[in-house]
């Protein structure tokens, strides 16, 4: 699991750029994809870090290993489709995490079955399976503005929309309040766990591996 150790630290810079830039630019190009071109117009549909970081949720990231980058502008009055669009762009973000998670770790395996057992190389990678697949998992909690709330909207009924809509301006403090209390870790944690097994397991099977 992260630490604080600043050696992981330092390695979790690259990984995080890594990360949060694929994550915002797969919301911009499904998002495009779906006829809303705000993020492109607003230059954010590169794969340019800079683009992405949010000062706050990096330094969540960098401390505790999960956080958030700046959200990509969207309007889904934009999409073509308007429930199934909000839906995949708000998941193409989380989906690109876990797929470099995976390819992460089965980088990580290759190496390892190869001979090479130590270094700062298999360390970062081994750095950039957890950050991803933790992000994943973080965005996917259903509280705005995280990416989950908005997949959860996209199926709610409208009579129920006006009401999570509301909520929303509690969201920040109601995050908060699930950081400070660790009670965050409780529900992500466990999910990694699970993910890293299933993955690892998955990574067994490829011939060769």
């Amino acid at each position: 699991m992260l630490g604080l150790d600043p050696i992981v630290i330092a390695l979790r810079i690259p990984a995080l750029l890594i990360a949060i830039t694929f994550h915002e630019f797969a919301h911009a190009r499904i998002a495009y994809y779906f006829g809303d071109s705000t993020a492109k117009r607003q230059g954010r549909m590169n794969l340019n870090p800079l683009s992405h970081l949010d000062p706050i949720g990096t330094i969540m990231i960098l401390l505790v290993g999960f956080g958030w980058a700046k959200p990509v502008p969207i309007n889904p009055y934009n999409f073509s489709q308007y429930r199934k669009g909000l839906r995949w762009v708000s998941f193409a973000g989380p989906l690109i995490n876990f797929i470099l998670g995976f390819l992460s770790l089965l980088l990580f395996t290759i190496l390892v079955n190869s001979g090479l057992t130590g270094g700062l190389f298999l360390q970062f990678i081994m750095v950039l399976v957890q950050l991803n697949i933790l992000l994943g998992i973080f965005n996917l909690i259903p509280i705005p503005p995280l990416d989950g709330s908005k997949i959860l909207m996209s199926y709610l009924p409208d009579s129920y929309l006006g009401f999570y809509r509301t909520i929303e301006q509690y969201a920040p403090l109601i995050l908060l309040g699930l950081i400070v209390t660790r009670a965050l870790g409780v529900i992500i944690f466990p999910l990694y766990s699970l993910i890293i097994n299933l993955v690892s397991t998955i990574c067994g099977l490829v011939p060769g591996f």
